[in-house]
């Protein structure tokens, strides 16, 4: 009886053993949460900071991704006065500018936007510039119904600069400059058109 006993101690010990470290190992994962969880919300926090793009950025990439949703964030450097419908965010200068438009969920950006850093949500637009457009801006020109402001082709400075332009030129000097401008990338590309671009915006945030 007392071998019995002996062997049957030690069988003991080692079963209330295995019994502690479980419970002990529960209680730390009921109270430590899942670690997994918590893994899967900085991962999804991390990618939402990746998508965000600079104005540069957005620019050099701009035709793979025309059509797509964006989210792109620059200082505002101009909001149109007519209905704030329109801003414009600058990167790293201001040859790296890019139009923004209002869409129906924002109809208008506030004042407060110039001269912070806006981050915009939206789809990227191509606006093409060919002879056919020319031709038409001429012909308003000539029946000086050309509108202003942004909402027809003589558009404001910010409007120049994001296409690249003289702010001092003429509109004739202007339409000859794109008419060269074509010339120049038909002889390289292919393409008789220029290609701008600008952001239909579905959200913003003033980022102070």
């Amino acid at each position: 009886m007392r071998k019995t006993k002996k062997k049957f101690k030690p069988i003991m010990r080692h079963f209330v053993y295995c019994a502690a470290l479980a419970a002990a190992v529960f209680f730390l994962a009921g109270c430590g949460g899942n670690p997994n969880k918590k893994n899967a919300s900085e991962t999804q926090t991390s990618e939402t900071q990746s998508s965000v793009m600079e104005v540069d950025n957005l620019l050099a990439d701009a035709e793979k991704l025309t059509g797509g949703k964006v989210t792109v964030e620059g200082v505002c450097t101009h909001i149109c006065r007519h209905g704030g419908r329109k801003i414009f965010l600058m990167g790293t200068d201001d040859t790296q500018v890019i139009r923004i438009e209002a869409g129906e969920k924002i109809g208008s950006f506030k004042p407060e936007c110039v001269n912070n850093v806006v981050r915009v949500t939206g789809t990227l637009v191509e606006d093409r510039i060919d002879e056919a457009y020319l031709a038409e801006w001429e012909l308003r020109l000539k029946d000086q119904i050309a509108r202003q402001h942004g909402e027809g082709e003589a558009g404001c400075s910010a409007e120049h600069q994001a296409r690249g332009e003289s702010v001092a030129s003429s509109t004739e000097k202007r339409i000859a400059d794109f008419r060269a401008r074509i010339a120049d990338r038909k002889a390289k590309e292919g393409k008789e058109y220029l290609s701008f671009y600008h952001v239909d915006g579905g959200s913003y945030e003033v980022l102070k």
